[in-house]
């Protein structure tokens, strides 16, 4: 394996962190310090970066990567960090590696190699909490549903109605990590009775020794960045509310209802949980880096949401006559409810507002219930390609080529 070192920052909350992994030969050492204390973060971030490095007689060119805690968390914390990580990546023209701040809350609480669910409730004020949902493997912490925002009241209603997309074993229950557990009263409690396990250190928060861990998973994978497409996640989009807006109720997030789906546009955050849902629904799946080189090379993604939970994805590949809808996935648990319904018509309100006359697929031949589905929203078979999908065992299977007219498309 190649040797490295990875600098990374953590402030998205009130403990400002720096990191310093190196590995040499067979050889991993890690190096941290820290600081807490309120709006401190940028006054201390950037000498403790430098004693580290001092420490390991290294300088600042002697970097492969830097990392930061993404998020979510306060809105000040995740700027410095994030600034602070890209301006030393653009400086020394090396790769920045994003890595979300709940996913380090749960190592930090589980450890790196502790396998099953784990669901993080950070509390986020204003009476709201940030929910994640991840799946620890042994070589990985894939993420099941992305940091979300959700008022206090929903959190237990959300966890009851999620939980059947976790892909637990019969029987098998999930670890709760988060001060949200302990800070909100009865939510422990509630968080129990449905199966949730609340281990001695559930009120961990995230610290850049393990963002530094998780980070050279990343770019062992290759996901580093570009130091311009490293952005915070804030999740939170409205962060002040006049006194007027606070008594009414309204909490950090006005534009989530969290019974209602939104439709976003996929990004490389997206990436881990649209895999696990092609895992779940395909035989032959795309993998994780399939979509993150179809979104490098220009195609359009959307992915489908409710209560922070991704319910589908679709990604389109446009060319100069037509979009070519390239794959189509429904989590099991959220099929025959629309979700495909609200993925097809955003792919096709696309080929609209892009002035595309027509959106073509293929479908397995022996996928009666896609062919159906498709018949429904008007496609209409133009040919077949043979040979097109594997089929195992060596064999092959014909695919369908179906075709939605636009004629109502801009020209």
């Amino acid at each position: 394996m190649d040797d490295f070192h990875i600098l990374a920052f953590e402030s998205s909350s009130t403990l400002c962190s720096v990191a310093l992994l190196s590995r040499v030969g067979e050889h991993l050492r890690l190096r941290a310090a820290q600081h807490s204390g309120q709006s401190e973060h940028a006054e201390h971030i950037l000498p403790m970066a430098q004693e580290l490095l001092d420490d390991a007689g290294l300088a600042a060119n002697n970097l492969t990567a830097v990392a930061f805690g993404q998020g979510p968390g306060g809105f000040t914390g995740l700027r410095v960090a994030c600034g602070v990580a890209q301006g030393t990546a653009v400086a020394l023209g090396i790769p920045v590696v994003p890595v979300d701040s709940l996913c380090a809350v749960a190592v930090q609480a589980a450890g790196m190699h502790a396998a099953g669910i784990h669901v993080v409730l950070q509390d986020a004020r204003m009476n709201e909490v940030y929910a994640a949902v991840y799946r620890a493997t042994d070589d990985d912490w894939i993420t099941l549903q992305a940091p979300a925002l959700l008022a206090r009241a929903d959190v237990v209603r959300w966890v009851a109605q999620e939980s059947a997309g976790w892909g637990m074993q019969a029987g098998g229950g999930w670890q709760v990590h988060g001060d949200a557990v302990l800070r909100f009263e009865g939510l422990a409690d509630a968080l129990q009775a449905l199966g949730g396990v609340l281990p001695p250190t559930a009120e961990a928060s995230a610290q850049a020794s393990v963002i530094a861990r998780l980070a050279a998973r990343a770019w062992q994978a290759g996901q580093g960045l570009d130091a311009q497409y490293a952005a915070p996640a804030y999740v939170r989009d409205k962060v002040a509310y006049t006194t007027v807006e606070r008594s009414t109720g309204l909490g950090g997030n006005p534009a989530v209802d969290a019974q209602s789906r939104t439709v976003h546009e996929m990004s490389l955050t997206d990436l881990d949980e649209v895999a696990s849902i092609e895992r779940q629904v395909q035989a032959f799946p795309w993998t994780r880096q399939n979509f993150a080189d179809g979104l490098a090379s220009g195609q359009r993604g959307w992915v489908v949401r409710r209560m922070g939970g991704m319910q589908g994805f679709a990604l389109v590949l446009d060319t100069p006559d037509m979009a070519h809808l390239l794959v189509i996935g429904v989590r099991p648990d959220a099929q025959r409810q629309g979700v495909g319904a609200v993925l097809l018509k955003h792919c096709i309100e696309h080929c609209r507002q892009q002035g595309l006359p027509a959106l073509t697929l293929e479908v397995r031949q022996s996928n009666a219930q896609a062919i159906a589905f498709y018949h429904q929203h008007e496609f209409h078979q133009v040919g077949l390609r043979r040979g097109y999908y594997p089929a195992g065992q060596g064999k092959r299977e014909d695919a369908w080529l179906m075709t939605l007219t636009l004629p109502e498309a801009a020209s």
